[in-house]
């Protein structure tokens, strides 16, 4: 018999209102989940015990009184720590915001906290979300529920480790060139990037700021749709969002035209993530749709244009952590320059630094013509590619990552190494689209491969019907043991 902890929000959301369970019972079974199986996941750097049980016993209360509740009430949910949570720290897994407490929400808690969601807690990240392995925290590393040597993808590893352990049904991450779709196909879960604008950014920690984009974390295509339909939408405080709202997820593909871009399969990616995707896009026509070859020419050349144009808004971004508004401070003894090298010499970790150097490097003066300027040159580029190729599909289907879960520490001393793990998924972040992972088998190791879709702007509902459809198709996906 299933433990509370093992069913899904969706599942849960049908109990809570057939008054099988109670949202105390709900709450109570993922924290001792949490309490259970931490010490070898390492996702949370705060856990939120007292709050989310006041929030559990607010939702019973309503439920005894015969009031409605909302679709996410009384549901157990992960944020990753560069979501602002008021009175709860928020600390980009870094140093420099060791000891930050908001005294605002972001929009998408002011969202979820008005459905009465059980927030279990904050969770670890590559700090500031740069990174792809949840290796560069400053507190802490993440392991991946499937196997605890290996790294459960970044930057919103914990997010990503906290659902697969089955800590919790739901969780927030954020991403930037694949930190959402990443750590979901590594972790065997599904993993929903929106939409550039989709999403409310307000009180989002801003990595890159072009880029960045909040996304959610389920263990079920129907999950994530009901955590999605509950956080997009426009926000006045976030010029670049746009009103948008979640369709019906039919979970059907019949009639539907699938792009296979031949320069995702190519040098690099593994035998068995190929064979693997492969095999999804033939159970994909199977269930009624149309397999077709494209091409993505540009995609080559993304990677350094994402990294140049990244690290370029980091570089810009992180300039207002100095040591004398907030946060982490240096020596005050010297001068106003010894504040600000002690400062961020001893706040920032070494990733951090790495791309602020380099995102500062590329908007000096003699470089900008050469680097920044041309990778937003290219980025308009890889825009038209991907809009011209989706007059010829309606989604397109690609590998998340070349490879399954690395193990932990295995590329630390390759910085070039890590960032060639995110071939496959920062085009999507540059031309502003939408990307869901979803599992579609294992190597030969037992680790799950994820396989991503891509569709043009705003096409979430397809996208999720898209996985839906094949989720049904292969009966769900599995859930680790531990």
């Amino acid at each position: 018999m299933k433990k509370l902890y093992e069913y899904s929000a969706t599942e849960l959301a049908a109990l809570l209102r057939a008054k099988e369970v109670s949202a105390a019972e709900i709450a109570t079974s993922s924290l001792d989940r949490i309490a259970a199986v931490e010490d070898q996941i390492d996702a949370y750097l705060t856990v939120t015990a007292d709050e989310a049980l006041a929030t559990a016993k607010r939702v019973d209360e309503k439920i005894a009184a015969g009031e409605e509740i909302a679709p996410l009430a009384g549901i157990p949910i992960a944020i990753k720590d560069n979501i602002c949570t008021k009175s709860i720290k928020t600390t980009c897994a870094s140093r420099m915001l060791e000891n930050f407490v908001p005294p605002y929400d972001a929009t998408v808690m002011e969202k979820l906290n008005a459905q009465d969601i059980v927030v279990t807690g904050k969770v670890n990240m590559d700090e500031f979300a740069m990174g792809g392995s949840c290796e560069n925290s400053y507190f802490k590393k993440t392991k991946n529920p499937w196997d605890t040597s290996r790294v459960p993808g970044g930057s919103s590893g914990g997010s990503a480790a906290a659902v697969a352990a089955c800590e919790v049904p739901l969780a927030l991450g954020s991403d930037t060139g694949g930190s959402v779709r990443c750590p979901a196909s590594f972790c065997g879960i599904v993993g929903l990037k929106p939409t550039y604008g989709a999403v409310s950014r307000y009180g989002l920690v801003a990595f890159a700021s072009s880029l960045d984009q909040i996304g959610p974390f389920g263990r079920t295509v129907d999950d994530v749709s009901l955590l999605y339909g509950a956080i997009c939408g426009r926000d006045v405080r976030d010029a670049t969002s746009r009103e948008t709202a979640l369709g019906k997820v039919e979970g059907s593909v019949k009639g539907l035209r699938l792009g296979i871009p031949k320069e995702y399969f190519g040098e690099g990616i593994s035998a068995e993530v190929k064979a693997s995707v492969y095999a999804a896009a033939e159970q994909l026509r199977g269930l009624g749709a149309e397999i077709v070859e494209i091409s993505l020419p540009s995609t080559d050349y993304a990677l350094a244009a994402y990294y140049i144009i990244s690290s370029a808004e980091a570089s810009s971004n992180l300039a207002r952590y100095d040591g004398v508004k907030y946060g982490f401070s240096g020596n005050r003894e010297g001068t106003l320059n010894d504040l600000y090298l002690s400062t961020r010499s001893q706040g920032f970790g070494a990733e951090v630094k790495r791309r602020i150097m380099l995102g500062t490097y590329v908007l000096s003066s003699g470089y900008y013509d050469a680097y920044y300027k041309r990778a937003k040159l290219l980025q308009n580029v890889i825009a038209k590619e991907f809009a011209n190729a989706f007059t010829k599909c309606d989604a397109i289907l690609t590998p998340v990552n070349p490879t399954t879960a690395f193990r932990l520490g295995e590329k630390c001393d390759d910085p070039v190494q890590m960032y060639a793990s995110d071939v496959c998924t920062v085009t999507v972040n540059i031309a502003g689209l939408p990307g869901i992972s979803f599992p579609c088998g294992k190597d030969g190791a037992g680790l799950p491969i994820g396989m991503q879709v891509i569709g043009p702007k705003f096409s979430e509902t397809r996208l999720l019907s898209i996985a839906k459809s094949y989720e049904t198709a292969v009966g769900g996906f599995a859930v680790k043991e531990m």
